[in-house]
C-alpha cells in the first residue's frame, strides 16, 4: 500500500503561482510514472501532467507552458509548479502513482492517488 500526500493549495489571484506537493510513503519517484489530475466540480477528473521513471514528462494542452511537474527521488516528492493560473485551474487537484515506468493519460491506469488539494483561482 502506498500513501500519497499532497499539499501546497490555497487560493490565488488570477496570473499568480502556487506550487503542489506529493509526497510519497514509499520509494516510486523514479520508480513509477506519476502524474497530476484535477476535477472541477460536475466535470470528469482530467489529465494535467505526468513525468516517467525516467524523468520525461507530459502536458495536457490546456498547461503546457505554464505548469512545470518534477520529481525529487531522494524525498519521494513530485511537484507541480503552476505559474500564470487561470480561473479555469480552479479545481481539485490529485497526485496519482502507476506501476507502469511509461506515461499514460488515462485515469484507470493510476494505482493510487491521494486525497486531493482545492486549488481556487480568483479574478
Amino acid at each position: 500500500q502506498v500513501q500519497l500526500v499532497e499539499s501546497g493549495g490555497g487560493l490565488v489571484q488570477a496570473g499568480g503561482s502556487l506550487r503542489l506537493s506529493c509526497a510519497a510513503s514509499a520509494r516510486t519517484v523514479g520508480r513509477y510514472a506519476m502524474g497530476w489530475f484535477r476535477q472541477a466540480p460536475g466535470k470528469e477528473r482530467e489529465f494535467v501532467a505526468g513525468i516517467t521513471s525516467g524523468g520525461s514528462s507530459d502536458y495536457a494542452d490546456s498547461v503546457k507552458g505554464r505548469f512545470t511537474i518534477s520529481g525529487d527521488n531522494a524525498k519521494n516528492t513530485v511537484y507541480l509548479q503552476m505559474n500564470s493560473l487561470k480561473l479555469e485551474d480552479t479545481a481539485v487537484y490529485y497526485c496519482g502513482m502507476t506501476f507502469r515506468w511509461t506515461m499514460t493519460r488515462g485515469p484507470d491506469d493510476y494505482r493510487y492517488w491521494g486525497q486531493g488539494t482545492q486549488v481556487t483561482v480568483s479574478s
